[in-house]
């Protein structure tokens, strides 16, 4: 009863803004007005996040690893990217939005989520253990998909301001998703067994003997019901953030960084509680997965619409961001490189997080 309610509220709530959003967005001027809007799209943001957690965790449960993380990472990141695409193609000028984005899921994933989750797991379990073969192969993917996409692009000398030719912008889509492409492969079958811990691989036929298509097809079309709503209202929560951003005299950027942060809060809180059940190979799943499909499917989709339309695409990321993702990529490759976690490697990625939005405010 509780997920039909929270489905009804969602989608009326979607109804409501797709009605009457253009006036209500158009007069933000009374701060309780724009106040009221802004909690009631938060709450019912929130709310459905728990949603998506409850099917992503059952079809988890149903599916095995890495399938049912990877069908709420796909879920949510596909959806991020057509949010990105429409905002590109309703002849909005945001060349550097694509790199925002992708910058900010990076940081909130990897250092933000990853810290918490690492510390929180390290101070509830003293130790906690993973495969070690599945985070390096989604590291060896995602430390060149993202040097390719936002750092490369700084170095050129064909084109200026971080931006590629259409030959560069060509190939790197195609190398892009040729990458993207082998390691989805090599997740969902020939190496499944990376992306288990032990536990799961023993598992995993008792599992497989569990699921039913219907079941299946069903939580499926569930959590994308509730995954649809969450991405659609952050864009009318967006335009107050501006709205406020602005009123306030607060960094553009730090709009960027609470859509980013709401849009992946349903994957942010799966990977915490698996944590807390000692699970830490599902939220590896699902934080690197995240950073791995978020520049995989973003940098083809940006640069396609770019050259299709004209825009200008910005992938380079500024001096003081790129030693933010070296020190990042860094230090995830050396917290992920032995058997085991603790507190200090959780805390360490929380400082590199809180650096990150220090600079937000203080570039």
């Amino acid at each position: 009863m509780t997920g039909a309610l929270r489905l009804v509220v969602a989608w009326a709530t979607v109804l409501a803004f797709a009605w009457f959003g253009k006036g209500w967005l158009g007069d933000l001027a009374q701060p309780w007005f724009a106040g009221g809007l802004f909690a009631w799209l938060l709450a019912v943001i929130v709310w459905s996040a728990f949603g998506v957690v409850h099917e992503a965790e059952d079809l988890a449960h149903r599916l095995g690893e890495p399938l049912g993380t990877l069908v709420l990472t796909l879920s949510i990141v596909i959806i991020e990217v057509a949010l990105i695409s429409a905002v590109m193609l309703s002849a909005k000028e945001a060349p550097t939005l694509g790199r925002d984005t992708m910058f900010a899921v990076l940081m909130i994933v990897l250092n933000g989520v990853v810290g918490l989750g690492l510390l929180m797991g390290g101070l509830r379990h003293h130790q906690q253990s993973y495969n070690l073969q599945g985070a390096s192969a989604f590291l060896s993917v995602i430390i060149p998909l993202t040097t390719i996409a936002l750092i490369i692009p700084n170095f050129t000398s064909s084109t200026a301001d971080g931006t590629l030719t259409t030959l560069q912008a060509v190939a790197f889509s195609v190398f892009t998703l040729a990458l993207y492409g082998v390691f989805l492969l090599i997740q969902t079958s020939r190496h499944s067994d990376f992306f288990q811990d032990a536990e799961e691989a023993a598992e995993a036929e008792a599992a497989a003997g569990a699921r039913s298509a219907g079941a299946i097809g069903k939580h499926v079309v569930l959590l994308l019901a509730n995954v649809v709503p969450i991405v659609l209202l952050a864009k009318s929560l967006a335009v107050i953030l501006d709205h406020g951003i602005a009123a306030l005299g607060a960094p553009s950027a730090l709009g960027g960084v609470l859509i980013a942060a709401i849009v992946f809060t349903p994957e942010a809180i799966s990977a915490l509680r698996a944590i807390a059940r000692n699970e830490l190979q599902r939220a590896i799943n699902l934080c690197l997965g995240a950073a791995t499909s978020t520049v995989g499917l973003t940098v083809p989709a940006i640069l396609t619409i770019g050259l299709l339309t004209g825009q200008t695409v910005v992938l380079g990321l500024k001096p003081t961001e790129m030693t933010l993702l070296a020190v990042t990529l860094i230090l995830s490759t050396q917290t992920f490189s032995g058997l085991r976690t603790t507190v200090l490697e959780g805390a360490v990625h929380l400082v590199v997080f809180f650096v990150y939005l220090v600079l937000i405010f203080s570039p």
